[in-house]
């Protein structure tokens, strides 16, 4: 590309023409490993007292609470309703719902600490879904959402 002195000149008052190339304070805004560590722990941490602060976000939004699966498994006489995974099982907690499903059950041998006092043979396990679709709420009307259960 040829340019006229008259180009050059009108090129040279252009406003953009003096910007500097880059941000040359890139880096000092870059996260370092422990910023990234702290923002995932408060990540994390909204989300392990999600059950608190959710409902209220829902409200906030017009969406009903969704109606739990009316069965589920009973721990110490009380129905917590949520089934195990496996084969031909529901794995949604939405009663009257229809959508994706994802679930996510790991388990293992772990290591930990319990007054002072290191666990043997300590298990871990840990059982994650999410639940993306339609579903009908306690208002007895249709409502769309995504949920976790963790």
């Amino acid at each position: 590309m040829n340019l006229t002195d008259e180009g050059l000149r009108l090129l040279a008052a252009s406003p953009i023409a003096h910007q500097a190339q880059g941000h040359a304070h890139f880096w000092e805004r870059a996260l370092s490993r422990r910023q990234f560590l702290a923002a995932t722990g408060m990540a994390g941490g909204a989300v392990a007292t999600s059950s608190g602060w959710m409902p209220r976000v829902a409200e906030a939004g017009g969406a009903a609470t969704p109606t739990p699966i009316p069965y589920g498994t009973t721990i110490g006489g009380t129905l917590f309703h949520f089934v195990g995974v496996g084969p031909n099982k529901d794995e949604s907690l939405i009663f009257n719902f229809k959508g994706v499903v994802g679930v996510a059950e790991v388990s293992g041998p772990g290591a930990g600490v319990h007054n002072g006092v290191a666990l043997d043979g300590a298990h871990f396990g840990s059982d994650n879904r999410f639940m993306k679709g339609d579903y009908i709420g306690t208002d007895g009307r249709r409502h769309r959402g995504t949920f976790a259960f963790i």
